[in-house]
């Protein structure tokens, strides 16, 4: 039971829904400045469920009314979809021919734009509900962002009556492959992966659906020929938001200067976005923005704070803004190296959202940084995983609702949700 719905690109502000959300045909530029839902996508789906997953969907839709995040947004929200822009050419052709400052470069890793001749034959859904069901999520490794998203997956499983095990490989490739293949012998009716890596995706859920196992990517994005193994995507459009907040950061800049950053794990759907995504960006809008450089110290406040010290020192006036692909410790060791420089001229951006990074935001210490709702990130799989055992039609890409976080509204995203 899925519908290909693909998504990507959204601008405005924060968008909110019962049913997902298709943008206007004229925005399907990765440069768009803002896009509107249509009147007949914002209305209410009338949803036909099976009468044997009645008593599990209206449980469901009970816990997506109910449930709140730490920050009191609700936790199961309706996911965006959105429209993708056509490329010339697959993927090999886009790298070959594009340069790294071409958003057309990035084109299949931004935009899950897969062939769907292509899709392997999936399992069915049992359409039966959710309630009983056993899934297994496999995470990427241990980050107190991981602690938040597996306590809020859990607590969503809880509420649907939907059990849940947790394995995690700490960021470890080999670790996450042993444990697809210890999960796929437990059998499990689903299993839900965040991939360490995007390129090695493919491999990882086609062995989860050769089993006959439904297979659910969350968080983070695969290449999109993994897309054929994928009975559904699920977290937040980082490509988008990072465009957001490079927008933000271009003004701020008022189009000129030098821009260095710092990136997510080299090999993830992070790292491509975090960094290419805010780069591209500045180079379609803002062509005087120079990058200065690119560096992948990890997330150590102290590491961050040596390579943000090095940049100070190299290139000195030419620096004048900072992408971070992280709004806690590479946002703190970031800002320690500004203040220790004496150089609160240099704006910072980052992907959030942390109680650090806010708290750096209502400093002044950093200018604003995404939001990307971890418990929320968390109930939209359970949410979209449940659907697909109620034997409802599910979108192949789901993405969160985003925003961006500045000085003038924090009072919004607190308590932090980690």
């Amino acid at each position: 039971m899925m519908k290909k719905r693909l998504a990507v690109l959204l601008c405005g502000a924060m968008l909110l829904g019962t049913g997902s959300v298709a943008f206007a045909e004229e925005n399907t530029d990765a440069q768009a400045t803002e896009a509107e839902a249509s009147d007949e996508s914002a209305e209410e789906e009338t949803v036909e469920v099976p009468d044997a997953a009645k008593d599990s969907y209206d449980k469901l839709q009970e816990a997506e009314k109910t449930l709140k995040t730490t920050d009191d947004h609700l936790m199961m929200e309706a996911p965006l979809s959105f429209d993708v822009p056509e490329v010339d050419g697959d993927a090999a052709y886009c790298e070959d021919n594009y340069e790294e400052t071409d958003a057309n470069h990035w084109h299949y890793k931004e935009y899950l734009d897969w062939d769907e001749a292509n899709d392997a034959k999936f399992p069915e859904s049992p359409a039966d509900g959710q309630e009983g069901k056993k899934v297994i999520l496999i995470v990427h490794g241990a980050h107190a962002w991981t602690t938040c998203y597996t306590e809020a997956f859990q607590k969503a499983c809880d509420a649907v009556g939907m059990e849940v095990t947790v394995y995690d490989p700490n960021w470890d490739q080999g670790n996450q492959d042993s444990y697809i293949d210890q999960a796929i012998n437990e059998h499990p009716d689903a299993i839900a992966l965040i991939p360490l890596s995007a390129d090695h995706a493919t491999q990882q859920f086609k062995k989860i659906t050769d089993a006959g196992i439904p297979a659910f990517c969350v968080n983070t994005t695969p290449e999109a020929e993994a897309m054929n193994y994928i009975i559904s995507y699920t977290g937040p459009n980082d490509w988008y938001q990072m465009r957001t907040l490079a927008d933000m950061l271009g003004e701020k800049m008022e189009g000129k200067g030098g821009v260095a950053y710092i990136t997510h794990n080299v090999g993830g759907s992070p790292y491509y976005a975090r960094c290419y995504g805010p780069m591209t960006e500045l180079a379609e809008k803002y062509p005087d923005i120079e990058t200065l450089d690119i560096q992948s110290p990890g997330f150590e406040a102290s590491k961050v704070k040596q390579v943000v010290s090095d940049w100070i020192t190299k290139y000195g006036d030419k620096l004048n803004a900072i992408v971070l692909a992280d709004d806690s410790d590479q946002a703190i060791g970031a800002a320690e190296a500004c203040e220790a420089a004496g150089r609160d001229d240099i704006v910072i951006v980052a992907a959030g959202i942390s109680k650090q990074g806010l708290d750096l935001v209502k400093d002044g210490k950093l200018y604003g940084m995404s939001y990307q709702t971890c418990q929320g990130d968390a109930g939209l799989a359970v949410r979209t995983i449940s659907e697909w055992f109620c034997g409802i039609d599910v979108n192949r890409v789901n993405y969160l609702r985003t925003d961006v976080v500045t000085s003038e509204n924090t009072a919004d995203f607190e308590p932090c949700q980690w």
